[in-house]
């Protein structure tokens, strides 16, 4: 019986094959790679081993560098390279005025300690003054959206610290709530296009549990800002959009929304006449504190706000007893040079009854919008009275 080689059909004699046997295989002959446990661990040795010397360099504290995981130290050492990119060592002379208060804590030369011929230790301190006195905090992106700077006084806001913060993404999109990506990319493709000028969005961004268990959800913020260049020749690769982050007061509203100085207190009798106002409304409404007392608040309102208010108005007098709240209402009223100023307005009783005292927090016209969504529907344009 003849037999025939499985491979080339030639006839063969048994037990044979053209093809070489595994044990007679040359002992040159290349063989695939193939992984092995050893080999897998060297590799996540040598991983390990530069994430921590990354880790080192990072300007935190040991505390908080012990606290950080691989992703975590991987996000700040990418925030802290795009940061190196747009301040390179030796620009601090040629950098746009106003960019290193931008930028209090970001050091320009490099990812580690700061050069023997920086600022002195007082620095960092000051920087941590001047951002407590900021009514929100800063946010400087590359013009591709990639986040470059965060304030540390951030965690006010939303809860949750840079790093937090970071390991939600490298882009100012994951940070924000999906609905307001449109909107974001729009106002940021129009920033970028005209260097300057100023753009303002509203969205939720994300927030700690606690702060979401406490508040029932994400924190709205204002984002308004511009794109600079920080260093000349002006280019897309030196250019920053420079913002600040403002919460917006929620529906109802709370006393920790915004700052202390976007807001006014008047006092009324029950029919809404002016007996006494902050001395504030001067420098939002343009008023002098004599010119409002015994005038009604309704002859400020404007005439597509008016029904809306009194639904307040007739709220605050069915509310029981002193202190008792009825809500918030966002309306216009007229300044003092004919054009309308947009507020967020909560009234409560007090007085034993007998008056009714409001609070008003002011708003940019964005954020108006955005709190008339949430409560009726879309906010109309303002118009100056003729």
């Amino acid at each position: 019986m003849t037999i025939f080689c499985s491979h080339c059909h030639r006839p063969l004699q048994a037990e044979m094959s053209c093809l070489p046997r595994r044990g007679k295989q040359a002992p040159g002959a290349s063989k695939p790679f193939r992984s092995t446990k050893s080999a897998s661990k060297a590799r996540r040795d040598q991983i390990n081993v530069e994430l921590q010397a990354l880790r080192s360099l990072l300007p935190i504290s040991a505390r908080e560098k012990e606290r950080l995981s691989y992703l975590h130290t991987m996000a700040l050492v990418c925030l802290r390279l795009r940061g190196a990119q747009l301040f390179p060592p030796g620009t601090r002379g040629t950098a746009v005025p106003h960019a290193s208060l931008a930028l209090p804590h970001q050091d320009s030369a490099s990812l580690c300690a700061p050069p023997a011929d920086s600022a002195p230790p007082a620095g960092p301190a000051l920087g941590a003054e001047l951002l407590s006195l900021l009514p929100g905090f800063l946010l400087v992106l590359s013009a591709n959206g990639k986040l470059v700077y965060i304030s540390e006084n951030v965690a006010q806001v939303l809860g949750l610290s840079v790093v937090e913060l970071l390991a939600q993404g490298d882009t100012v999109f994951d940070i924000l709530d999906g609905r307001a990506h449109e909107d974001a990319r729009k106002k940021l493709l129009l920033a970028h296009e005209e260097p300057g000028r100023e753009v303002t969005f509203v969205s939720e961004m994300r927030t700690s549990k606690a702060f979401r268990l406490q508040h029932g959800g994400n924190r709205a913020v204002a984002v308004r800002g511009r794109f600079t260049a920080l260093r000349w020749p002006a280019s897309p690769s030196t250019a920053a959009f420079l913002a600040l982050c403002t919460p917006v007061a929620r529906l109802p509203a709370d006393d920790d929304a915004g700052s202390q100085d976007d807001l006014f207190q008047s006092m009324h009798i029950l029919d809404m006449t002016f007996t006494d106002v902050t001395e504030s409304v001067t420098y939002h409404l343009g008023y002098r504190r004599e010119e409002l007392i015994g005038r009604s608040w309704y002859s400020l309102l404007h005439p597509e706000d008016a029904d809306l208010a009194a639904a307040q108005h007739r709220a605050v007098g069915e509310s029981l007893g002193a202190g008792a709240a009825a809500g918030t209402a966002v309306l216009r009223v007229l300044r003092r040079d004919r054009t309308w100023a947009w507020l967020c307005v909560s009234a409560r009783r007090d007085g034993g009854g007998r008056a009714i005292t409001c609070t008003s927090h002011c708003l940019r016209e964005e954020e108006a919008a955005y709190l008339r969504a949430r409560q009726h529907g879309p906010a109309p344009r303002t118009t100056a009275p003729p």
